[in-house]
């Protein structure tokens, strides 16, 4: 790490929150077969994301493994099963929930409980990768391929680093890294529209910073503005190239962040429309219609999508984030008694991720209290805290196990 960042970022505040923004494509994916005429293995990468879209991700994993069993050499084909089990992994805690990182309450959340064989195959995928584009880039500087390779496969352990490690200025420097290959490939190929994905979350990052870290960024060779950043993502996004989805997921959450709600809900409505079996994608849309002013449609929007779910349409969907996001669309309406039982559902169901079956404990527990079901408020309390007594909801639930809540 240089003593800049070192010292730009020292501030916990200041560090959590370009952390947050500056690693958030990593939530999202990318993938590049500029220049391979291989039949098959576009044949099995195309495959791979239809299935990587659906959140299938043993089906896509199978493809991409399969693509670079004939490429063993390409830096994009090892990002491409580096993205597969990263995301397997992380879609497994529920990790991809919007709200997180809306909210940053990801940042004070304990570390991720992936198992230790996965988190040695990202390990030694990223290393691969990172060796394989440094080679090519030792043989010609300005590889374009290899450059923006390089930035893929830094973005993607950046975004390792902060989810899993909690690793917060390792995860900076591979963010800042990502950058500056993306930018090197538009200086070198100014049409090459997908860098602009993470070069345009960048520029909203630093652009979100205060005047004084601004100036400090400044200095340090950072720049940044948020308009620049939402104009590049949003050029991406219309691009149709292969980071569009990409571009269009970090553009819909940056508007999110902004309260531009129904902005980022037109966003997202493409996603829905290109991407129809993907959960994820779905529920975002619902719960942005709730933060759009609008939780009755959402609502219905949501029991809908738990319908589909039950007949299959979604593929390994977690119905828990669901009926949680039906709670909250039935408390905005004061519809107290159809909140509780979604927040029920979605704690009764959050058997892989603890942290989000404790928010939902709590809860229920504000909802019993609002309903005068003090009793029933309290055993729900009690079992949230049961879940990990040193975090945020438990100490939260802790101060209602003396006062009721009251919505104030």
């Amino acid at each position: 790490m240089t003593p800049y960042c070192l010292c730009l970022f020292r501030r916990p505040g200041n560090l959590r929150f370009t952390v947050l923004l500056g690693t958030i494509l990593g939530v999202t994916v990318a993938w590049a077969i500029h220049g391979r005429e291989n039949a098959s293995f576009e044949s099995l990468t195309k495959s791979g994301w239809q299935h990587f879209y659906s959140l299938e991700y043993d089906q896509a994993l199978q493809d991409f493994e399969g693509a670079l069993e004939g490429h063993p050499d390409d830096a994009a084909a090892v990002n491409h099963v580096l993205d597969a089990v990263l995301y397997s992994e992380l879609y497994k805690y529920n990790a991809l929930d919007t709200r997180l990182y809306v909210k940053q309450g990801f940042v004070n959340s304990k570390q991720i409980p992936m198992d230790p064989a996965a988190k040695k195959r990202i390990r030694t995928l990223a290393e691969r990768a990172l060796s394989l584009s440094d080679n090519r880039l030792k043989a010609n500087p300005k590889d374009v391929q290899a450059l923006y390779d390089r930035g893929i496969t830094e973005g993607l352990r950046s975004t390792y680093l902060v989810l899993v490690d909690h690793s917060w200025f390792s995860a900076l420097r591979s963010a800042l890294a990502a950058r500056h290959d993306h930018e090197q490939v538009l200086k070198l190929r100014p049409d090459w529209t997908d860098a602009k994905t993470i070069v345009g979350a960048h520029y909203f990052v630093v652009g979100s910073l205060t005047a004084p870290m601004k100036a400090m960024a400044g200095i340090a060779g950072i720049h940044g503005d948020k308009a620049k950043g939402l104009k590049m993502l949003a050029e991406a996004g219309d691009a149709g190239g292969e980071t569009s989805t990409d571009a269009r997921v970090a553009l819909a959450l940056f508007l999110r962040r902004e309260g531009r709600n129904s902005d980022a809900l037109e966003v997202v409505k493409t996603l829905t429309h290109e991407h129809p079996r993907n959960f994820l994608f779905a529920l975002e849309e619902g719960n942005l219609m709730k933060e759009s002013g609008r939780p009755a449609d959402a609502a219905n929007f949501i029991r809908e999508l738990l319908n589909y779910c039950k007949q299959g349409k979604y593929p390994n969907a977690h119905v828990e984030m669901a009926y949680f996001s039906l709670g909250e669309a039935m408390r905005s309406q004061s519809q107290l008694e159809e909140a509780l039982k979604a927040y029920e559902s979605a704690a009764h169901l959050s058997n892989k991720n603890p942290d989000y079956g404790q928010r939902a404990l709590l809860a229920a527990g504000e909802i019993s209290d609002l309903l005068a079901k003090r009793q029933e408020a309290l055993v729900e309390y009690r079992a949230a805290i049961a879940v990990d007594s040193s975090s945020e909801d438990a100490n939260t639930a802790r101060k209602y196990l003396g006062t009721p809540y009251t919505g104030r």
